[in-house]
């Protein structure tokens, strides 16, 4: 079967038939055992053309070998929720900071972080704490500090400059973070009212960028109906939401607890508007980046947008105040997703 795709030919010596020819190199998904965990990742190997098509064409040099492991091991962080090596060198430029340098601001071992970016898997301590430094730019602040020692005094110095001008951009959204994670402590556990998913900020994010993307902007009251509306697709379709939120009944449809810091999480952006003595909340997305979603996630959201791309705010608040889940609850009671197995929205 083809179950692969070409991505190029390239001239080499073939170890397969011993002569300088043009090779295919492919790719195709395939299955590993990491950590006693099956994982499916992209393989990439090349394929001496000359015979026939079997596997005894097909060899693997050691640098392509070792880029197949890491996607091998990446795939095994992702189903287990831990940084893949490209995210960690994302959070080291953030700092534009060199792999041994990252260590040395942990107070780790100076190859620690080349070994994760390359080939080892990091614990769930290890994990967090470097996520910390990139959503608490404070936290890596005193990080370099408490290992002040490690650096020359220029590159310290260079550093701190660095992570200050992290902690004045980002500070407000770390802080309604954190206000939104005291608001559900509450909410610790998979419950009904949670849609049996505790909050994560992450996909959160990036569900509000993906609305926001998808329709240029949105306004506050018509992306907290989007919200609702795909935790409950979501919880309809596979058992459990999305986000994480809990919803309450309020006069236009369903409001998460915690709206109004919400908006301002990373991965959008806000403007305030007046209008006639009101408020009004502009929502852009600010980062296009929603590899926090899962594949049927993001394509629960394609087909809220979808049923909802031509309709109105007042129409969308309409279409909610139709459905059971609103209509068996009160006013300020929070909403069971028990009530969302079935949706008006997508009855066809």
């Amino acid at each position: 079967m083809n179950n692969y795709i070409i991505l190029s030919t390239e001239q080499m010596d073939c170890p397969i038939c011993g002569t300088n020819h043009l090779v295919e190199k492919r790719s195709r998904i395939t299955n590993a055992v990491v950590k006693g965990t099956v994982v499916s990742y992209e393989e990439v190997y090349f394929f001496c053309a000359s015979d026939n098509e079997n596997d005894e064409c097909e060899f693997v040099p050691a640098g392509v070998m070792d880029e197949n492991l890491l996607r091998a091991r990446d795939s095994y962080r992702i189903q287990k929720g831990l940084l893949t090596s490209g995210q960690i060198a994302e959070i080291r430029k953030i700092y534009e900071l060199t792999q041994s340098e990252f260590s040395a601001l942990l107070g780790w071992g100076e190859v620690t972080i080349t070994r994760y970016e390359t080939k080892s898997i990091q614990d769930e301590t290890y994990d967090r704490y470097m996520r910390m430094v990139k959503e608490n730019p404070s936290f890596a602040l005193q990080s370099l500090k408490d290992h002040r020692a490690s650096f020359a005094d220029k590159r310290y110095y260079e550093l701190k400059a660095l992570i200050q001008t992290q902690i004045d951009s980002i500070g407000i959204p770390f802080l309604k973070q954190q206000e939104m994670l005291a608001q559900y402590s509450a909410y610790d556990e998979p419950t009904e009212w949670n849609g049996f998913r505790l909050i994560n900020i992450e996909k959160l994010g990036a569900m509000m960028a993906f609305f926001a993307d998808a329709f240029h902007y949105v306004y506050k009251v018509r992306l907290m109906k989007l919200l609702w509306y795909a935790d409950a697709l979501s919880f309809s379709r596979r058992g459990y939401a999305i986000s994480g939120l809990v919803y309450c009944h309020e006069q236009y449809g369903a409001l998460p607890i915690g709206s109004r810091d919400l908006i301002y999480l990373p991965n959008v952006s806000v403007v305030e508007e007046e209008d006639d003595d009101k408020t009004k909340y502009r929502i852009s997305s600010s980062n296009n980046d929603f590899r926090a979603l899962e594949p049927d996630e993001l394509s629960i959201l394609k087909d809220v947008v979808d049923r909802f791309n031509k309709k109105t705010t007042a129409e969308i608040v309409d279409t909610m105040h139709s459905e059971i889940a609103y209509l068996e609850t009160k006013m300020h009671e929070k909403i069971s997703f028990t009530h969302c197995y079935q949706l008006k929205a997508f009855q066809s």
